[in-house]
């Protein structure tokens, strides 16, 4: 890696801003983009915000500034991943006709129309997401259910049947697991001999230790 580089990170919360939650990662990605060669580091700006408002840009002063930064010494903006920067399509337009050379380390051989397409799957993920979710609300209050405050209670027939479910299976599964205490077999055995036999777990997969120590935790009680 050759040339100069101003590193911007970004974190979109005051809390996480606070924490350095995500700020690390951040960073280390960086680092090991820009492992070995003959490289810069000129700076490195680190935002804190929510990123929402119809220009971006406005709110992230210090992205301003590192843009400044690369134009004045010729240096290229380094991020650790694209959707750190933005998933607005409108955004990454316009961050690409500043005339600043900016790349990702996540995605280092993309070029400006790779970049925008991903920027386009980005947005439209979200907004399938929220779409998504505006239906199951609609479709809810239709049903009859509540939301906000009496959500929780919504849960607690699915919560109940899938425990019930639970300790169904648990017991269908007490006798072989009796056996195998009684041949003197360890937890690591058991879930050998449960996949060699070919038993599946509850939701139809292969066991583990974890999985199975669940069940045994089922099978004990009263």
């Amino acid at each position: 890696m050759q040339g100069r580089f101003v590193a911007y990170y970004r974190v979109s919360t005051q809390k996480q801003g606070a924490s350095g939650l995500g700020l690390e990662a951040q960073q280390a990605a960086v680092m090991a983009y820009l492992n070995g060669g003959a490289w810069e580091l000129i700076a490195e700006f680190t935002e804190v915000e929510t990123g929402k408002g119809a220009n971006p840009l406005d709110k992230r002063p210090e992205l301003r500034a590192a843009l400044a930064l690369c134009k004045k010494h010729g240096a290229t903006l380094v991020i650790a991943k694209l959707d750190r920067l933005a998933r607005n399509v409108h955004f990454v337009s316009g961050l690409l006709e500043t005339g600043c050379d900016f790349v990702a380390a996540d995605m280092p051989q993309a070029n400006k129309v790779m970049i925008q397409m991903h920027a386009v799957m980005s947005e439209w993920e979200r907004d399938q997401i929220s779409k998504r979710t505006k239906d199951a609300l609609a479709a809810a209050k239709v049903r009859g259910v509540k939301l906000g405050a009496a959500g929780p209670m919504n849960l607690r027939p699915n919560v109940e049947a899938r425990q019930k479910a639970a300790d169904a299976f648990a017991r269908s599964l007490s006798n072989v697991l009796a056996g195998f205490k009684a041949a003197g077999l360890s937890q690591r055995s058991m879930v050998a001999e449960l996949n060699a036999l070919g038993v599946k777990t509850a939701r139809g997969g292969q066991w583990s230790q974890v999985q199975l120590q669940r069940v045994l935790v089922r099978t004990a009680r009263p």
